[in-house]
């Protein structure tokens, strides 16, 4: 997984997956935005969370770089609690 800073050695496998997809998105910038996200927060994802995440991973790149940076409204079914917490991220300094 190029970029990631995180092993998946610890995680179950639902886990893993979800952080290799995070990483492989295809576009640069939302590997570096769902990847870097997945690096921090996956391990201590609830259940439910973990499903926004994967459901998150499913919406083409063209559609979520806009929802992230703001350019666009996000859809419904995907303004949650996580993806406030996955624009934070994008917000807050390294």
């Amino acid at each position: 997984m190029t970029g990631t800073t995180r092993s998946s050695a610890d995680l179950e496998p639902r886990r893993r997956r979800a952080l290799v997809r995070a990483w492989r998105r295809g576009m640069r910038e939302m590997d570096l935005v769902l990847g870097g996200f997945a690096d921090r927060h996956i391990a201590t994802l609830s259940q439910e969370e973990l499903a926004q995440f994967e459901a998150l991973l499913e919406v083409p790149d063209s559609t979520l770089l806009p929802w992230v940076t703001g350019r666009a409204p996000v859809a419904p079914a995907h303004d949650t609690a996580l993806f406030a917490r996955l624009r934070a991220f994008c917000e807050t300094p390294s």
